[in-house]
């Protein structure tokens, strides 16, 4: 008997496109995946495993008999969030791909920062030649807030590249060469030393708003912030007042409360600020379908889950 995994999904009509190609094949000979659309009556109530991208919550309730759904994204919180606490277990996607994009990223906008490359561009736009001094990447201090895979990977590449870097977690971690922090009293400590810093950690209930007016009036007096996380970790408002009336020089923004960001935006056209359409670290279909294939056909070879999201804590 051929086993229905359902793909449930509201995500952009290509990056479904991208995984209806991808899953079939990858899971090719071990389940066959379709759209939650074409299920029957009967291929819903007979399946107990879906994989899962930004999904309509209703979808997910009219498969009654799901174990466990597999996210096809690092970031659940809104299947946490609007999944029932008696639901399906959660499973994220956890590809070592991703962690290598997403530090390629952390480093490609550091070095951005690092750079000058605002000041340069404002000074194109105005017809200014004029050149700058450099300092060494050990002279500047890059803060990274979330030591989970994605942002101990980021931070340990910063490292290796010259780079002074402070790491901060809620819990106490450790990185080899870096100086760790944890806490509020942490926070505080890496928000006032930074450079530069990188907000990378998931969104929970205890991260949504951590970064307002009282940490962001912490920082250094020039200091640039990139945010690579979610759009909620930041307060909006708060980071366009310390854009504007100090201490931050600039925002490199990839995450945002709302996202398309309305075109009425101040971010938009903010001098201080380089928008990016939520690109630091796309999902790779390819390395991904593999890790998927790999999950379900565990689970149907011998019933077993991979560890899955701790609901208590989001992520």
């Amino acid at each position: 008997m051929t086993v229905i995994v359902p793909f449930v999904s509201e995500a952009s009509q290509d990056e479904r496109q991208a995984w209806c190609e991808a899953l079939p094949e990858a899971l090719s000979g071990v389940a066959t995946v379709k759209p939650f659309e074409d299920l029957t009556d009967e291929e819903r109530k007979l399946a107990t495993v879906a994989i899962v991208a930004n999904p309509d919550p209703a979808k997910v309730a009219a498969l009654p008999n799901l174990v466990w759904v597999q996210s096809l994204w690092a970031g659940v919180e809104r299947l946490t969030a609007e999944l029932p606490a008696d639901g399906p277990l959660i499973v994220r996607l956890t590809d070592p791909q991703m962690a290598e994009t997403m530090s390629e990223a952390v480093l490609a906008w550091t070095l951005y920062l690092h750079r000058d490359m605002p000041r340069y561009r404002v000074q194109q736009d105005r017809k200014i030649w004029q050149g700058h001094e450099l300092k060494l990447p050990g002279e500047q201090t890059v803060g990274m807030l979330g030591l989970g895979k994605l942002g101990a990977a980021a931070a340990l590449r910063l490292k290796a590249n010259g780079f002074s870097v402070l790491g901060w977690s809620r819990s106490a971690k450790a990185l080899t060469g870096i100086a760790c922090h944890h806490g509020a009293d942490g926070l505080r400590t890496v928000l006032e030393r930074s450079d530069i810093l990188v907000l990378l950690m998931p969104l929970t209930e205890d991260t949504k708003g951590l970064i307002g007016q009282d940490e962001l009036s912490a920082c250094k007096e020039g200091a640039a912030l990139i945010n690579f996380a979610r759009g909620p970790i930041l307060d909006e408002p708060a980071l366009l007042a310390a854009l504007d009336n100090g201490p931050l020089g600039h925002a490199v923004l990839d995450v945002f409360d709302k996202e398309p960001l309305p075109a009425s935006h101040p971010f938009w056209t903010h001098a201080k600020v380089t928008l990016l359409p939520h690109i630091s670290a796309p999902t790779i279909t390819s390395t991904a379908s593999k890790i998927v294939a790999a999950n379900i056909g565990g689970y149907l070879a011998g019933g077993t889950v991979p560890p899955s999201v701790d609901r208590s804590r989001g992520y």
